[in-house]
């Protein structure tokens, strides 16, 4: 028995480590970091705007001071002068837009830290890629790194980090040819924000096969009927790779009974892809419900987590909330002209019968695909963003 299991782990091992094809930089995992590249690796942050080798730390306490975006700590770092931390963070103006980061390509963003102050629904991301003019990626920051309720909650998993206070990591890999532009808008109408953070990335080739990482936002309240759109309208060949999603729930009772559905290649009426509840998407089972206490039993995994249970406290939180998230790495779905996703919102009635609800849902899905991408849907006002 022992020969057949180390027998079984060197195969696994040679094929960890042997892995074929020119290695570029661009695909990193524990089996090729020692396999050397040609790759660059770069990184911006504000002691760094544009990511240019050599060009890190200049800002000056003393020329500088009184720079907005450029010597923000030039009164701390006053006594110690140029190369010190002169410039660690940002301060976006309410109604402003501000480029975080802007690159030329060939290459891939590899890990993204940031961390905001404020409203965490209120700072809106978006990325683009090459010339296009409409984002990739458009999302509140709380809602794209699964903080939804603008509460933090830890969050341990391959694709996404969350860790104390409000530091948020983001490890999808996001290739571009030519060229790739970050921009964050601070939509609170009352409060300026201060952002720090860090985009690291590499300078190399980029496959003809690669896709693009594209990233939108939903949200359904209480007003709309029992079925969330995740996405539509995704036009393309591409993968689906991630669900984020927070669901505030407005009646008493188990809430997770909506199956989820991937209609994809045409699809009409009825969908290719049906799941079987909502706890079960996630990669729980039976309610997510701890059988000793008797309670919601958070949890967090590589590719699948209830990170968040918001319970109420007998005063100003009055309703359940809770925030969710499956990373489809190791299972991409993928499509080769079209992709829709919803998921039903359903509890349970009296007798035994399912319960059309009208939560507050809101979602964000992640995949991967070729450009030009469809138009996303206009995001919605201030006031829907908002977490009441």
């Amino acid at each position: 028995m022992s020969k057949i299991i180390i027998a079984a782990f060197c195969l696994v091992s040679t094929a960890v480590w042997a892995q074929p094809g020119k290695f570029n930089g661009l695909d990193m995992n524990m089996g090729n970091l020692s396999r050397l590249s040609d790759a660059k690796t770069r990184s911006i942050s504000p002691e760094n705007f544009t990511g240019e080798k050599g060009k890190g730390g200049t800002s000056d306490p003393v020329k500088n001071k009184g720079q907005r975006n450029v010597a923000n700590a030039a009164n701390e770092a006053r006594d110690l002068g140029q190369g010190w931390k002169v410039n660690p963070f940002i301060i976006i103006n309410s109604g402003e837009t501000f480029t975080i980061a802007e690159m030329e390509g060939p290459g891939a963003i590899q890990q993204i830290w940031m961390t905001p102050t404020g409203n965490w629904q209120f700072s809106i991301i978006r990325f683009y890629w090459d010339d296009e003019k409409t984002p990739s990626i458009e999302a509140p920051i709380g809602a794209f790194f699964g903080m939804g309720w603008n509460e933090f909650a830890h969050l341990n998993s391959l694709a996404v980090t969350v860790n104390p206070g409000s530091a948020f990591n983001c490890y999808w890999k996001m290739p571009f040819r030519k060229k790739c532009k970050i921009t964050v808008e601070n939509i609170n109408n009352t409060e300026a924000m201060r952002l720090y953070y860090q985009v690291n990335y590499t300078l190399t080739e980029v496959g003809e096969d690669e896709g693009y990482f594209h990233a939108q936002y939903r949200r359904s309240n209480h007003d709309s009927t029992a079925l969330h759109t995740v996405v539509d309208g995704v036009k393309g060949k591409g993968q689906y790779v991630g669900t984020y999603m927070g669901i505030g729930v407005n009646n008493n009772g188990w809430w997770g009974e909506g199956e989820i559905k991937f209609y994809m290649d045409g699809d009409k009426d009825f969908a290719t892809i049906v799941g079987t509840g909502t706890e079960d998407y996630f990669c729980g089972s039976y309610n997510f419900e701890n059988q000793k206490t008797k309670q919601y039993q958070e949890f967090s995994t590589a590719y699948a987590g209830l990170h968040q249970v918001v319970r109420p406290d007998g005063t100003y939180k009055s309703q359940q909330r809770f925030g969710m998230y499956r990373w489809h790495i190791m299972d991409p779905i993928r499509f080769s002209t079209d992709l829709k996703v919803t998921i039903q919102d359903l509890g349970w009635r009296h007798g035994g019968r399912y319960l059309p609800q009208k939560s507050d849902i809101i979602t964000v899905a992640y995949w991967y695909q070729r450009e030009p991408h469809a138009i996303f849907p206009v995001l919605p006002s201030r006031d829907k963003i908002e977490v009441n």
